[in-house]
């Protein structure tokens, strides 16, 4: 809804897609695993540019974790076995609903489950579950209706990871020194024109901050003096 509306005001947009919506993308052949690397790839599609890329330090922090979740489990599976072993009254389904309680709380179920094996309980992994889980580590798409002589592949990409910035900005407008509200205005125009003001205060905001970047005072704190 808000790219519709974007498009009617006639804006353009850069944007990411979340997991679900490049799974389906994956399955209508819009574009394939193989182009995720860590060099960007680029595809179109009806007027959409998709920008592809998979990021190996997040492939291994995502590794990481779940090795991390998967040794606490084994330390709880090993501590029931021990205690199964040394109270031969206590009941293993209790022990067996605990671990697979842990499993489920630290979102390793897909891939993990719990079984008795003659006396013991023991974790199975799922190496096919695992590898599914795994398969869109690290990828990321981002899509853009901005044409290609407007904004390289590598352009978008490095305006998305700006991100961080449009945030800050929108921060400072609502909470900031700004305050976009409360708005004393009532017609659509009126409203229109604060808003523009803010942004135009808010641009005179960041030039004085590059400006008085080496004084230990804030730019909020410069313009009330």
């Amino acid at each position: 809804p808000q790219i519709d509306l974007l498009g009617r005001e006639h804006f353009h947009y850069i944007t990411a897609i979340t997991k679900p919506q490049i799974e389906k993308l994956l399955r209508e052949g819009v574009f394939q695993m193989g182009l995720f690397e860590e060099k960007l790839a680029e595809v179109s599609d009806a007027g959409v540019r998709y920008i592809l890329r998979r990021n190996p330090e997040r492939v291994r922090e995502l590794a990481s974790s779940r090795e991390a979740r998967l040794i606490k489990v084994k330390a709880l599976v090993n501590q029931k076995n021990r205690y199964l072993a040394e109270h031969p009254r206590a009941k293993r389904s209790v022990a067996r609903r605990e671990i697979v309680e842990k499993v489920a709380q630290l979102k390793i179920d897909e891939w993990v489950r719990v079984e008795n094996r003659e006396s013991v309980l023991e974790l199975v992994l799922d190496e096919g579950a695992l590898k599914e889980a795994a398969k869109l580590d690290g990828c990321y798409v981002i899509k853009t209706d901005l044409p290609v002589e407007a904004a390289s592949a590598k352009t978008v990409h490095d305006r998305y990871k700006d991100l961080a910035e449009v945030e800050r900005a929108f921060r400072t407008f609502k909470n900031g020194h700004l305050q976009t509200q409360p708005t004393y205005v009532r017609t659509e125009k009126s409203t229109r024109g604060h808003v523009f003001v803010v942004m135009l205060a808010y641009l005179l905001e960041r030039e004085l901050g590059d400006y008085w970047r080496g004084l230990e005072t804030t730019v909020a704190e410069g313009i009330d003096e």
